[in-house]
């Protein structure tokens, strides 16, 4: 596959060990400015070190501004940020706590410092992320990158923190405007065509951007046109409930003859999604489709690897991801970095427990079945519906 992505320009972060002091350093040396966007921001370490070195940049002339979600980063305490906010620091909630909107959230991760360089993955800014994800902290996965992708994200950044108040629908007006925006490399330009939602049909390098209430979903809609011929599939996904396209579509791939692996959680920081998970277990084993469950730590990362494309970013392949949540994913099509990312999967696939569809089977007590399938109904069906609801209520 040609492809225009320059290799050099994607630094793999496997573990928290890795990027805790990646990003620490990158905002300490930033010149101009640095953007925050977090769903889940602790106090404590490594937290208190990030507001830190965001308080020396602003004290340094660096223009400051952090974006943390207000359900997911709920436990700061009032006043955390005020010495950098005393200094003209910007700091802004995403969607504050209101029972009429509560399940709509902003579960994007990204710093962006200089327009130079930016980083993306699945790593909150929390304690369980520091470690190895083998002998102590979650396993997750996330990339430091520079190039054209940066001013996107960038621009990303802006659109939602000038409405972090969230009272509103103008961020579907936003989101479409981001479509038609997308950016890609020189090289790649002149051979993109657009449908008439303007997707790019061809890219190298792309930022997809999703979040409710828009019909067009560029995450949703670039899997399945990866999917659609793919030869090799490899998912890595903390939560994983896609939706009843994106199974088919998977099917497809062994049917046709090609192989679909799935990384999935062994443990769970969330009981209920895994539960709903293993409901489909059944049907995708009787198809072809190898399940791995990762045992040493929770496990949190999200990553797609279809043939030589890799997708990495905050999206877990879930119903909440594809529908309801703000999220963001990088679409990188190139054999280097593919060939990395199956390597990093094959490590983490060493630390697995294989599920064997005769044993599944015979494990499945009728009781347990019922927990799997109450499970799908609250994840698949009741917490989409409360959601749009809350949607459909918010003023235009």
């Amino acid at each position: 596959m040609a492809s225009g992505v320059v290799a050099d320009n994607y630094r793999w972060l496997p573990t928290g060990t890795e990027v805790f002091p990646a990003m620490l350093r990158a905002i300490d040396q930033a010149r101009e400015s640095v953007r925050l966007e977090m769903y889940i921001f602790s106090p404590g370490d490594p937290g208190d070190s990030f507001r830190d070195t965001l308080v020396c940049a602003r004290q340094r002339g660096v223009s400051v501004r952090v974006m943390v979600d207000g359900l997911g980063s709920m436990q700061l305490p009032s006043g955390y940020w005020q010495g950098l906010q005393s200094l003209g620091g910007e700091v802004r909630i995403f969607n504050p706590v209101s029972l009429n909107r509560l399940g709509i959230r902003n579960h994007r991760k990204l710093i962006v410092c200089d327009d130079r360089l930016a980083f993306v993955g699945g790593y909150n800014i929390a304690p369980e992320y520091e470690g190895d994800g083998v002998t102590r902290g979650w396993c997750d996965l996330g990339m430091h990158l520079e190039g054209p992708l940066v001013s996107e994200l960038a621009l990303s950044f802006d659109e939602l923190f000038s409405r972090a108040d969230f009272l509103h629908k103008r961020f579907v007006r936003l989101r479409k405007a981001a479509i038609r925006r997308a950016r890609l490399l020189p090289q790649a330009l002149s051979e993109a065509r657009f449908n008439k939602g303007n997707e790019p049909r061809s890219a190298d390098e792309q930022v997809l951007l999703s979040g409710p209430g828009l019909g067009f979903n560029p995450i949703k809609s670039a899997l399945r046109r990866d999917l659609g011929g793919a030869r090799d599939v490899q998912i890595m996904s903390a939560y994983f409930l896609p939706t009843w396209r994106l199974r088919r579509d998977l099917l497809a791939v062994v049917r046709h003859g090609g192989q679909v692996k799935l990384l999935l959680p062994g443990k769970s920081d969330v009981a209920l999604a895994k539960l709903a998970g293993r409901s489909l277990y059944r049907r995708l084993l009787h198809a072809g489709v190898e399940i791995h469950e990762y045992l040493p730590q929770v496990l949190h990362g999200k990553m797609i690897i279809i043939d030589d494309v890799v997708y990495l970013g905050s999206a877990n392949l879930d119903h909440r991801s594809l529908n309801i949540n703000y999220e963001l994913m990088i679409r990188l099509a190139n054999p280097e970095i593919a060939a990395r990312a199956r390597a990093f999967y094959a490590q983490r696939l060493e630390r697995c427990r294989h599920i064997n569809a005769e044993q599944w089977n015979r494990s499945r007590t009728i009781w347990r079945r019922l927990e799997q399938r109450w499970a799908y109904f609250v994840l698949a069906r009741l917490d989409p519906y409360l959601a749009n609801r809350q949607w459909r209520a918010l003023p235009d």
